[in-house]
């Protein structure tokens, strides 16, 4: 059982770390092409927005901090 969950945790470590900009960007466009909503896919097109937006916030925030940290260096 333990095997089991490592392996669908690792499973979807990999799914949103690499596939979360292309199936942010390509669900909307399948969808308006045709495709049948379901609950399922739209769950984890939000998901992969949060991780998304996760991310740019991360960039943003660690920036700040070098920024800091490269200011004190100098004074």
């Amino acid at each position: 059982m333990k095997k089991t969950i490592k392996d669908l945790y690792g499973s979807a470590i990999l799914f949103f770390y690499f596939l979360k900009w292309p199936y942010l960007v390509g669900y909307p466009f399948l969808y308006l092409n045709g495709l049948n909503q379901n609950l399922i896919l739209d769950l984890l097109w939000l998901i992969c927005l949060v991780l998304v937006i996760k991310d740019i916030f991360t960039m943003i925030k660690n920036r700040e901090i070098n920024r800091c940290k490269k200011r004190n260096k100098t004074k």
